[in-house]
Parts: structure tokens; sequence; C-alpha cells
């Protein structure tokens, strides 16, 4: 079992508890699973439970993977992986929600680096 880092965008949907005004959100989570496609799959249900409408979901990977490639990795961020992990669930470590007018692209110093 991995953790796997997992960036969400999810569109507007009755009761989601988004701010008023918001047309969407990204959200970064850590998500345990056998890999990541489970990990997505798991992910995706509890946020569909929670009212939130998932529209697009990025996978960055497990701990080693991202450290593999240079992702520098605080130790706040490795204590919710280590606690997705032990819970074996999803944490929503991040949650940025989008307005009118913006695009919902992350930029170059977006929440993974």
């Amino acid at each position: 079992m991995d953790v796997y880092t997992l960036l969400v965008q999810v569109g507007r949907n009755a009761g989601d508890g988004l701010p008023d005004g918001a047309t969407g959100a990204a959200l970064v989570c850590y998500a345990s699973g056998k890999d990541e496609a489970e990990a997505v799959r798991e992910t995706v249900a509890i946020l569909k439970q929670a009212d939130l409408a998932p529209l697009d979901v990025t996978g960055y990977g497990s701990l080693d993977e991202r450290l593999s490639e240079g992702h520098e990795i605080d130790q706040d961020e490795r204590d919710l992986m280590q606690r997705a992990l032990d819970e074996n669930s999803v944490i929503i470590a991040q949650m940025q929600p989008f307005f009118k007018g913006c695009d919902g692209a992350a930029d170059e110093d977006g929440p993974l680096h």
C-alpha cells in the first residue's frame, strides 16, 4: 500500500460547501491505495459522497516517485501522507476555490512545487 498525491479539479454541485461565487476548486489530496488507479477511484468516490463534482484528476505519484522526480516534500506534507496511509483514507490537504475569471490552471508555483 502506498500514498499518492492527487490534484483534483471539481465543479459546482448543490451542497458542495464551496464559497459563494466560486466556479469550482482544485484540491490537493493524499490517498492510499495498492496503486494510483485505486487511489483515484477511492478519491473520486469520497468526493462525490461529499457532494463535490470531480471533473479531472492528475496523479503526481507516490512519495518515492515524487522524491525521485526532485519534489521537495516538507514534514507537514509527509505527516499528512502518513496519516492517509495509517488510516487507509483520503486526506484533502489543500483547497483552492476558483472564481469567475480564473482559468483553473495551476501556475508554476502551484501547490506541488
